[in-house]
């Protein structure tokens, strides 16, 4: 299928032939009738990136910052590389559209082939073919115009402004900001018997807003504009007024405070600022509201990734049963919105679209990309089977995100062969490919599995799906590196076990890297494995919001279990003995999974560890810390910056840059799978720490029991009785 996708580098836009997308549980595929391209948001993101570097820093600010705290921690060369990667990326434009069912999946009941469907958010991206999930769709009845209902998710936009107003028949509301959204808002508040006046700084968008319905509208500029503002009101102020401009200016604010009446209300839809004086809102104690995209459920992912409703009886308006709404007078007839639809452009010609839009040729109206529904995206033209034989030289990647993209890939790169990348997104599946030089890209894991050679694969997904991918690699007969942790569940384990046992030729490694850092391969190079040591490890990780996906148990399994896999394993090997028992406190009162806590390992040589995890520290203190003792000597380790030594003689080593070890750890499994020799960290190893990191986690909602790590290992491997 084609995808338009854009670079955020130069700007340059192009229609790219990506791998077929496949809906995933709780997903449909949809193929596409019309999109709409939103002038104000998509029309600046295409702006923004067309401009020089500058240029793009100061329309950026936050980003900007962020780079400036990444080459503090990583070096300028390391963030550079970072900020290109990203930069160099194509990114897919595009969040409403229109077209019909092809396939369901998983766990979907609502919709079956062939229904007619909106879709919104940012699946909803200007492609042949999308999946969206079920929570970002909804069906359209057979009436509906589709170039229309394209707009469903702009409209559902304005209708959520609206509802944040909360106005009722019979009063009244000043838009300001008269493109696209506020068209639409007057013609909603039309509907709803609310009387409306419009304002903007363009006449032909004032003339528009009374051919919508606008009971009056005015010019910024002139000069009479609050005299017939109070006229309108009869003198009374506005019951509510609604921002859908976009602009840098404070004046819709300011403006919104004086002309509402006492208790009114100031609903902010458009990317304007909110600093304003204190003066008009605080003697009228007005109300200044935020609308949220559109409504309940957006940026909620148990909402939309999961597909988890809101009870009506206590959400009433959710994004999708706005979406619902909208698409219901559409279909209707109460209205038609065919007049703000200005131009429609084959989807071939997406780019001229665009230009139009970004050198401001057409007002901000509505624009419609027109899809060849006719075309057939299911006919394969290969009959590309993987081979008996697999090429050990050759690995592949499921999952090319950010942590691969920066830390696994660039370090494999020209040191083995590249054969096939699977992302859940196709656009990300073929940055990859260009980027790195994959031979295949395929828009899931399961198609890379049963298709391509590769004689390993590396599985870089969230952690939800390591498990079952490596589980199904193995069973492939291909040799696995995965990304911490290597599951979520004690069970998962002897599954992967199983595996390996079938198959001698088959290897298991999890991406373990700070045992590689150079700072910790020089500490270990000095310490004795049967001499008891003392190991102190502090881990200033910082806290994550409260909906990342690492919270979820059922997605990211806790930063203890996703996170503190890592520190098991650096202090196991610096023990230089396996860990016997171990006892986890956790911070009292914490709201997430164990967030903060102090971990005690006890080792079979009479070593000790402490592993402190903080996530509520401050973060000007360095992230890592580790310290190690044992026979009168001392080492420390800080950030992986600097590695002090403490004996007869004092010494100190800095590094040019913090090395946490993905650049050797990357270098030895090449070499590993280059010569056939086995990954450079052990099953037995990967498997002792995995089962250490499940005994903290199980110490943990004990309340600190201590946990034997032989009987809590046996509890799960051995059989049950019946």
């Amino acid at each position: 299928m084609d995808q338009l996708l854009q670079s955020l580098k130069k700007g340059d836009m192009e229609i790219a032939s990506l791998p077929n997308p496949t809906p995933k549980k709780g997903e449909v595929l949809v193929r596409t009738a019309y999109s709409a391209i939103s002038t104000g948001t998509e029309g600046k993101t295409v702006s923004d990136a067309r401009k020089g570097y500058v240029a793009k820093a100061k329309a950026r600010k936050e980003e900007v910052a962020k780079v400036v705290k990444a080459a503090q921690t990583y070096g300028v060369a390391e963030t550079y590389k970072m900020v290109m990667n990203k930069l160099e990326s194509l990114q897919p434009l595009g969040y409403s559209l229109s077209g019909e069912v092809v396939q369901v999946g998983e766990g979907v009941s609502e919709f079956v082939v062939g229904d007619k469907v909106a879709c919104g958010g940012a699946s909803a991206a200007h492609a042949e073919l999308v999946t969206i999930p079920k929570n970002l769709c909804v069906k359209l009845s057979s009436e509906t115009d589709l170039q229309q209902a394209a707009f469903t998710t702009i409209g559902a936009i304005a209708m959520q402004g609206i509802r944040r107003a909360d106005l009722k028949l019979g009063e009244n509301c000043v838009v300001i900001g008269l493109g696209l959204i506020g068209q639409l808002t007057l013609r909603l508040l039309k509907a709803a018997g609310v009387k409306t006046f419009g304002v903007d700084l363009k006449q032909e968008l004032i003339d528009l807003a009374i051919q919508s319905g606008a009971d009056d509208a005015s010019l910024r500029s002139d000069e009479l504009i609050e005299e017939r503002i109070k006229q309108f009101t009869q003198g009374n102020g506005v019951d509510a007024v609604i921002i859908t401009a976009g602009t840098s200016s404070t004046d819709p604010v300011e403006f919104a405070g004086q002309i509402c009446r006492t208790h009114g209300k100031v609903v902010i839809v458009g990317a304007v600022p909110t600093g304003f004086s204190r003066k008009q809102y605080y003697r009228k104690e007005l109300e200044l509201l935020m609308s949220t995209s559109y409504g309940p459920g957006r940026y909620d992912a148990n909402y939309e990734e999961k597909g988890l409703d809101y009870p009506i009886g206590q959400v009433r308006w959710t994004e999708n049963r706005n979406m619902q709404a909208f698409a219901h007078l559409l279909g209707s007839g109460q209205l038609d919105i065919a007049d703000l639809i200005s131009h429609e452009f084959p989807f071939e010609d997406a780019k001229p679209a665009f230009d139009l839009i970004v050198d401001n040729e057409v007002s901000k109206m509505g624009v419609v990309l027109r899809y060849d529904t006719s075309k057939d995206h299911f006919t394969s033209k290969t009959s590309a089977l993987r081979s008996v034989l697999l090429k050990s030289d050759a690995i592949s990647f499921i999952g090319a995100g950010s942590f691969a993209g920066n830390f696994l890939l660039p370090n494999l790169k020209d040191k083995i062969s590249f054969s096939a990348v699977a992302t859940s997104r196709s656009h990300s599946a073929e940055n990859a490919k260009r980027k790195f030089g994959f031979g295949q890209a395929f828009a899931n894991a399961e198609g890379l599995l049963k298709k391509d050679a590769a004689g390993a694969v590396a599985i870089a997904t969230r952690h939800d799906t390591h498990a079952k991918l490596a589980t199904a690699a193995l069973q492939n007969g291909k040799r696995v590196f995965v990304e911490k942790p290597l599951c979520l569940y004690p069970s998962e384990i002897s599954e992967i076990k199983s595996e390996i046992d079938r198959d001698p030729k088959v290897d298991l490694m999890v991406g373990f890297n700070r045992r590689f850092a150079p700072s910790v391969t020089a500490l270990k190079a000095k310490l004795v494995d049967n001499l008891p040591k003392v190991i102190f490890y502090r881990i200033n990780a910082g806290k994550q919001p409260d909906d990342h996906w690492i919270h979820d148990p059922e997605v990211g399994g806790g930063r203890l279990l996703g996170e503190a896999c890592h520190f098991v394993d650096l202090c196991y090997f610096l023990a230089g003995a396996k860990v016997i028992h171990v006892s986890v406190a956790p911070m009292i009162g914490e709201p997430q999974n164990f967030d903060s806590f102090t971990a005690n390992l006890s080792f079979s040589n009479g070593s000790v560890a402490s592993i402190v995890y903080l996530s509520n520290g401050n973060k000007s203190l360095p992230k890592e810390y580790i310290e190690v003792s044992t026979g009168g000597f001392s080492a420390s380790i800080d950030d992986f910056k600097k590695l002090s030594f403490f004996g007869k003689t004092t010494s100190e080593k800095k590094f040019p840059k913090q090395d946490k070890g993905h650049q050797k750890e990357m270098e030895l499994v090449a070499e590993s799978l280059n010569s056939g020799k086995p990954f450079p960290i052990s099953i037995d190893d990967v498997f002792h720490s995995t089962w250490v990191t499940f005994a903290m986690l199980e110490s943990a909602k004990r309340n600190g029991e201590q946990i034997r790590i032989s009987e809590f290992q046996n509890e799960w491997t051995s059989p049950k009785e019946s």
